[in-house]
């Protein structure tokens, strides 16, 4: 699938942050306390945008973390679409309507120290807190639209994951 299927589809990237000991970096959504509010960093693709490039500004700007290296990245697009409740809502907020998301993610190793992650560090602040947990919890901590597109990357990117402890 190339970046031009599925025009109704908006362009993002999404990353997952592995430290040394296998374990993934998981933000909770500013205002959430409850439900599904655990997610990875992800973002848009700004016109031009190299896609690693995109996966880096926008970890960068959610996490304030720029001490990685890349693992891999998976093939091709993964796709979800919004629910109809959502879609209405952007309408009404006057966002452009899309039907969902195709993303392209991105596994790093986190390398520096856990200091350098800041969550404030822009206007718009993404999460509120966060935690390190494991790579397999990642389908049952997202909203359930996304559950499908969640359980393929985990897929892609289990082999830089500690097994699962159950």
């Amino acid at each position: 699938m190339s970046s031009s299927d599925l025009p109704r589809h908006r362009p993002n990237v999404g990353v997952v942050l592995f430290n040394a000991e296998g374990l993934v970096w998981y933000g909770r959504r500013a205002g959430m306390t409850e439900g599904h509010a655990w997610q990875f960093p992800q973002g848009g693709i700004d016109a031009g945008e190299d896609l690693e490039a995109a996966a880096r500004r926008e970890l960068e700007e959610e996490t304030g973390v720029t001490s990685v290296e890349r693992l891999g990245r998976t093939d091709g697009w993964i796709v979800y679409d919004f629910p109809e409740a959502l879609k209405a809502q952007h309408a009404r907020d006057g966002r452009k309507a899309w039907d969902g998301q195709k993303q392209v993610w991105f596994a790093f190793r986190f390398t520096g120290d856990e200091r350098e992650i800041q969550l404030d560090r822009q206007d718009e602040i993404e999460f509120d807190a966060w935690r390190w947990g494991l790579l397999a919890e990642a389908p049952e901590l997202i909203v359930p639209f996304k559950r499908d597109a969640y359980e393929q990357v985990v897929a892609a990117f289990a082999q830089f994951a500690i097994p699962s402890r159950i």
